[in-house]
């Protein structure tokens, strides 16, 4: 009998259905994803290359060639979309200047950050989401800021991801903020997102999400000879780099190894960029980067922002890290030609999509708690309303402990409901939904009595 009045209960007040489908896509953000152009991509690399090396130790005062005029033509990319923004993005060169290092910088250098800020329409909506991409490039030889470095892809591609989204996100308005930025420094060792980072700290601001493109735009890999335009993977750490000295029991008891914040944004850009972007599949790795190696979502993480960083699937190291060459029949360097700027027009588009969602969704639900007191086979969930961002209703996410994403969304307008399923072998999350069926970011329950 109580199972049956449960069920009766649950049919009147919820509506079940599943994740990693195409629910509903918003009007908007689709014909934003549709305005995406590769030719629009391929300008912006072509632009960068032309800079002949865009090294961070290279000349920060030569008008054609090195960082500096690199800068400087991103940012009057983001001024010419400025000025058709209504007044709301703004945007500037943000710089410092960093000591040697007596590493991978010989002496002091301009250190700069091209930030382009595209404000919220919510005064009281604090929310930031940031994109990023690196606009240095290297030869063989880190330390030489002379010769010609192209980085068309490393990372050219993730540049011109950050300025083509800057482009079409600049002619509308959400409540929260977005910042599109391209870095410095990544080569020398992450400085410019390292800068940004700590600033970001220091002020107290309220990033809620950080994705970081790093080499999106070439479908082959060396050695193995894959092609394929249909993937592209998503890394992010498992067990968090901040305080988990004091998250640790928690984690343990709960048994929330892989449900940090960085793994639920995982989570969310492979839901939503499969849902808005045909023929493309976003592959999660559990891992914070690739094998031993770092990019610049890894400051923020260290400071407890959630971040993860979008790479192609199948690197090419004949293209990276290369002096432009031909041995033996093989053409080394990172030119141009490698380009699969139809790939790049995918990538780009989904953490547009992915951008869009999360700026125009309410804040997350606060206090999200799952009930305790007595051990039952239904799992009662209460929370409590999102601090800003008018809500249509709330989807409660489950999977099985096994599954890497979620696997059912339960919407309700309540915030107080006991589903059919236990807690022993489920994993459960809450969002918010805007009026609009925009998700934010899930959030895990933590005990409640």
């Amino acid at each position: 009998m109580k199972k049956t009045a449960l069920f009766a209960v649950l049919a009147g007040s919820l509506t079940f259905c599943h994740a990693q489908t195409t629910i509903n896509r918003d009007a908007e953000i689709e014909n934003m994803v549709k305005e995406v152009n590769a030719d629009s991509l391929q300008s912006y690399i072509k632009g960068l290359v032309a800079f002949g090396t865009r090294s961070t130790v290279s000349s920060v005062t030569d008008k054609k060639k090195g960082i500096g005029a690199a800068r400087e033509w991103v940012l009057s990319k983001f001024n010419q979309f400025a000025a058709a923004s209504g007044g709301r993005l703004t945007a500037f060169v943000d710089t410092t200047t960093y000591a040697a290092d007596g590493r991978r910088v010989k002496t002091a250098i301009n250190l700069g950050n091209t930030v382009a800020t595209l404000k919220g329409t919510d005064p009281n909506d604090n929310r930031i989401f940031i994109i990023s991409g690196h606009m240095d490039s290297r030869r063989t030889d880190v330390m030489d800021g002379v010769a010609d470095a192209p980085g068309a892809n490393d990372d050219g591609s993730g540049t011109a991801a950050v300025i083509e989204c800057a482009r079409v996100m600049s002619k509308h308005a959400f409540p929260a903020t977005v910042i599109f930025v391209t870095v410095a420094g990544e080569e020398q060792g992450l400085l410019g997102s390292g800068y940004m980072a700590k600033k970001a700290k220091n002020q107290n601001w309220n990033i809620e999400g950080v994705l970081n493109n790093d080499i999106v735009g070439s479908n082959n890999s060396n050695e193995t000879n894959i092609i394929d335009n249909t993937r592209v993977r998503v890394f992010s750490e498992g067990l968090p780099a901040y305080e988990l000295d004091k998250k640790a029991k928690q984690i343990r008891q709960l048994g929330l190894e892989n449900d940090g914040n960085a793994r639920q944004l995982a989570r969310y850009v492979k839901e939503i960029g499969e849902r808005y972007v045909d023929n493309l599949e976003v592959v999660m790795v559990y891992r914070n980067d690739r094998f031993l190696r770092g990019g610049d979502h890894t400051p923020y993480v260290d400071s407890g922002y959630t971040a993860v960083r979008i790479t192609e699937m199948n690197e090419n190291y004949n293209h990276q890290h290369q002096d432009v060459r031909t041995e033996k029949g093989i053409v080394y360097g990172d030119l141009v030609e490698f380009m699969d700027f139809e790939y790049l027009r995918k990538n780009t588009a989904m953490n547009l999509a992915n951008l869009a969602n999360l700026a125009k969704s309410p804040g997350k639900p606060q206090d999200v708690r799952v009930e305790v007191r007595s051990l039952t086979n239904g799992t009662q969930l209460m929370w409590k309303a999102p601090a800003y961002g008018k809500v249509k209703g709330y989807y409660i996410l489950m999977r099985e402990t096994t599954s890497a994403v979620w696997q059912k969304k339960i919407f309700t307008t309540q915030t107080d409901v006991k589903v059919p399923y236990t807690k022993d072998n489920y994993f459960f999350a809450v969002q918010s939904v805007s009026e609009g069926g925009n998700e934010s970011l899930p959030v895990v329950p933590v005990p409640g009595r």
